[in-house]
């Protein structure tokens, strides 16, 4: 699968395409660099959307999931720049619980492009999937405009 990386406020990210879609972003530089048409388009939209933050991600998308996880990133992508939800809020839209929520949004392997940093947890920010843990979310979210309590 091609892969391309680039340098990012949070560290650098790759960026991996499969049959003419996104099925990931991580955290780090990769082994193989291949400038497809589709993986460069995205490096300079991230790369726009790290300077100004714009709201829904153009391009195609197949991430590699259950069913129900898929429900819940399809939900997730559905949370607007700016706003947060609660694992409980997307429960009651995906169907289970905020844990079975939480255990979804925490295997998104197409992060910060399925915002599963805008969900939250009731009581505080809950968890965060990326390298720099807790401390990645809330730069996310005070990024996109989020006040984060006790940042």
């Amino acid at each position: 699968m091609p892969q391309l990386s680039l340098h990012s406020p949070l560290g650098p990210l790759t960026i991996t395409e499969e049959d003419g879609a996104i099925v990931a972003l991580d955290w780090g530089w990769g082994r193989d660099q291949t400038e497809t048409p589709l993986l460069c388009e995205v490096r300079d939209w991230l790369d726009q959307w790290f300077d100004t933050p714009t709201g829904v991600f153009p391009y195609p998308m197949k991430p590699q999931g259950t069913d129900y996880q898929k429900k819940v990133w399809a939900a997730l992508c559905e949370i607007p720049l700016g706003e947060t939800r609660t694992y409980k809020q997307i429960a009651e839209l995906a169907g289970g619980s905020a844990r079975s929520v939480g255990q979804a949004v925490g295997r998104n392997p197409v992060p910060i492009l399925i915002p599963c940093h805008r969900v939250v947890a009731v009581h505080g920010l809950g968890g965060y999937s990326g390298d720099g843990g807790i401390d990645d979310k809330m730069w996310l979210l005070e990024f996109e405009g989020v006040a984060v309590p006790g940042a």
